[in-house]
């Protein structure tokens, strides 16, 4: 069968969105809540010994960490379009080839991979469908193609309470539920979209402790992602407002964020 080239379409869903920040400020936002997902994720994907891997969208490497412990470091590579991301990941993975670049137009050659995987990626992609399409391009026929986003339309990811909280205080605020594949069904139709094949679809689950309600809140001021951004935009009064709305639905700690996230795999052909 003919393999698919490079797919590219006009940007639909959203404009990109970059994280140019610094390496320490994701880990302690949404890297924390990656660490915890980045193992059930590689095993729905069938991660096995042998295989070459590529983690797309890698940030500062908390699925190549996975990667790295399950294939070796000389079996990994990975891509992202920070700078600062791609600089965290090259140091704390010796071996492991990080290149910066954008899912969409990804510097590897056709079936260089026996896998691709993206976690927590898809919805920040500039245009989904192409991106994955890439993916199942530098992926050889019959190797997997797989993504996963929180649930944000269900208000099941772990950013869940912190948006439920910003809408009480300012109803129709512009959220991340409407994001590419943050509800059901639709990271599937996504990979079909791209061409991959046998799209299968799973429900991951993820939960982190907070010892305290600083410790929850203190990332969400370092202005990381749509939920940093929005917090960056506030005043000195609606941040407080925030703040103090969002104590009275934890507590002062310890507490526990569960939170799921949608996953789906393909096969490239």
């Amino acid at each position: 069968m003919e393999r698919l080239g490079r797919v590219y379409r006009p940007a639909a869903y959203h404009a990109p969105m970059m994280f140019n920040v610094a390496a320490e400020a994701y880990d302690s936002f949404m890297g924390r809540y990656s660490q915890v997902l980045a193992a059930p994720f590689a095993a729905f994907t069938g991660v096995q010994a042998g295989q070459r891997l590529l983690d797309v969208g890698c940030g500062p490497g908390a699925l190549t960490a996975e990667l790295v412990a399950r294939v070796g470091a000389e079996c990994v590579a990975a891509v992202d379009p920070s700078a600062p991301f791609v600089a965290a990941a090259t140091a704390r993975h010796p071996g492991v080839d990080v290149r910066q670049a954008p899912a969409e137009d990804l510097p590897f050659a056709a079936d260089a991979f026996d896998g691709a995987l993206a976690q927590l990626v898809v919805h920040f992609m500039t245009d989904p469908v192409a991106g994955l399409a890439e993916m199942g391009r530098v992926t050889r026929v019959g190797g997997t193609v797989a993504a996963c986003v929180w649930d944000h339309a269900g208000g099941r990811g772990p950013l869940g309470p912190f948006w439920a909280t910003a809408r009480e205080l300012a109803p129709g605020i512009d959220d991340e539920s409407h994001l590419p594949g943050a509800r059901e069904g639709h990271l599937a139709d996504l990979l079909t979209a791209a061409g991959l094949g046998d799209v299968e679809s799973t429900v991951l689950d993820a939960s982190l402790e907070h010892a305290t309600f600083d410790d929850w809140w203190e990332p969400f001021t370092r202005g990381v992602g749509p939920a940093g951004a929005y917090v960056a935009r506030l005043d000195a009064e609606g941040q407080a407002a925030l703040r103090e709305a969002s104590r009275h639905r934890f507590g002062d700690g310890p507490f526990v964020v569960e939170a799921r996230a949608w996953a789906a795999r393909g096969v490239s052909r």
